[in-house]
């Protein structure tokens, strides 16, 4: 008993002591934070909206999570701003920053996380990093440019349907690249609605993004969806294209495909939904890769309640089996990815630059009044023309310069893309572009 009231006596003597009095003190809250900010560089507003518009290398990294951005009124607006929180830093910061000296700026909603954040990066080597100080509020209560991350906080979405003409629908994804927090719907989910059936563009990303989009499509339709015949397009072998297709089978739909696209997923469909399914881990629940069930070579077409539609596969472009769907009643055309708009285009392993510029004569000869591209929202064709042909044009006229003058790929990293830095992903995709373009130049 004695032994036992010595060591209750000692506890108390530990819980009562000052921090002074502990050998083993760790400071915490605003001591902590006044602790940081003596060893972290703070940026501004001014300062930050400064260097946004003079340095395109710049990185946004907000810490705060997906939950209180969508509440709390979005993210800065900037062409390279990454959601990645608090608790993921250290784990995924190697896929947001390409090397140690990559400039990057750091913020949440008051400066309370993003400090630590900052402290973070720099005791994990990260040489070039700065605090945004005033924080998310001061920036959206400045009037300064917001983008919403999710425009349908609520659903799997990214952004609900919205109307393009009577019977044509598209479900618009994000411009960033497919991620968790946009449930992979970064690509354009369009569908056609006729008195027979439903034709929908893009099986999407996962089994419960293409449930979720069928969901809608019935609050749209008087149909019963049980008995509408029901096609699903994939408009190349991306994942955010095809993963979805085993939702769609289990609906009687039947998957149509081109046959290079088929090709794709039959090489490397496995490939493609492992990926999928360590970026979307629990939101990839009940996905499986499945065949398609008409693959066609030139052109599907289709007559659906007096609508005549045709998928038609026009040349080599931005991947394998790339088509487009094109309702000439309505001189309406469903680009898939032949046509950016809103974000720069992403030059992949596969990418035939060469092709895509005489594909893009076909694109236009349809005479198309209404786009819908790959990415972005619904346009016309000059205005998907500038973004797309003019950019390839652009970037193949610079590195044949290059070429010429027997230059090399760091003079293809140098080339002048500013016209195309206000487009989503610029930052991300501009370097790797040129290294693409640059590589497939030298051997043609």
């Amino acid at each position: 008993m004695k032994k036992f009231r010595l060591s209750l006596i000692g506890i108390f003597s530990l819980v009562f002591s000052t921090p002074e009095s502990r050998a083993d003190y760790i400071p915490a809250g605003p001591e902590l934070l006044k602790q940081v900010q003596a060893e972290i560089i703070n940026t501004d507003t001014a300062e930050l909206k400064r260097r946004l518009e003079q340095d395109p290398n710049l990185t946004l990294i907000d810490v705060r999570n997906p939950n209180e951005i969508n509440q709390f009124g979005g993210t800065i607006d900037a062409a390279q701003n990454v959601i990645l929180p608090r608790g993921w830093l250290e784990f995924r910061i190697g896929e947001v920053l390409r090397s140690y000296d990559q400039p990057v700026v750091l913020y949440c909603g008051i400066n309370q996380r993003s400090p630590l954040a900052a402290k973070t990066l720099m005791d994990m080597g990260y040489s070039n990093v700065s605090n945004y100080s005033d924080g998310f509020f001061a920036w959206r209560d400045a009037n300064l440019p917001v983008d919403a991350p999710d425009f349908a906080p609520s659903s799997m979405l990214y952004r609900l349907p919205q109307q393009v003409t009577k019977n044509v629908w598209s479900a618009i994804g994000a411009t960033a690249p497919p991620s968790y927090e946009n449930s992979g719907h970064n690509n354009n989910l369009s569908f056609i609605i006729t008195e027979e059936g439903v034709v929908v563009m893009n099986a999407s990303d996962n089994y419960m993004l293409a449930k979720t989009l069928h969901e809608e499509i019935k609050t749209i339709t008087d149909q019963p969806v049980n008995y509408v015949v029901l096609y699903v397009v994939l408009e190349n072998a991306q994942g955010h294209a095809i993963l979805g297709s085993n939702y769609w089978q289990e609906q009687g739909a039947k998957i149509v495909v081109h046959r290079l696209a088929a090709e794709v997923i039959e090489d490397y469909g496995e490939d493609i939904l492992m990926r999928m399914q360590n970026g979307r881990r629990d939101k990839s629940l009940g996905t499986e890769l499945v065949e398609p069930d008409i693959i066609f070579e030139n052109e599907w077409i289709i007559e659906l309640g007096n609508e005549q539609i045709e998928a038609r596969y026009l040349g080599p472009a931005h991947g394998p089996g790339d088509i487009v769907l094109w309702l000439p009643q309505q001189e309406l055309v469903i680009t898939g990815d032949l046509a950016f708009h809103e974000r720069l285009l992403p030059i992949f392993e596969d990418t035939d630059t060469a092709g895509w510029l005489e594909t893009w004569n076909n694109l236009e000869s349809l005479g198309a009044k209404i786009v819908i591209p790959g990415h972005g929202g619904p346009t016309d064709i000059s205005e998907v023309r500038k973004y797309t042909l003019d950019y390839l044009v652009y970037m193949r006229q610079e590195i044949a310069k290059i070429l010429e003058e027997m230059g090399g790929l760091e003079e293809a990293y140098e080339i002048d893309q500013s016209a195309f830095a206000q487009l989503d992903t610029f930052r991300e995709l501009a370097r790797i572009n040129a290294d693409r373009i640059f590589r497939t130049m030298e051997i043609e």
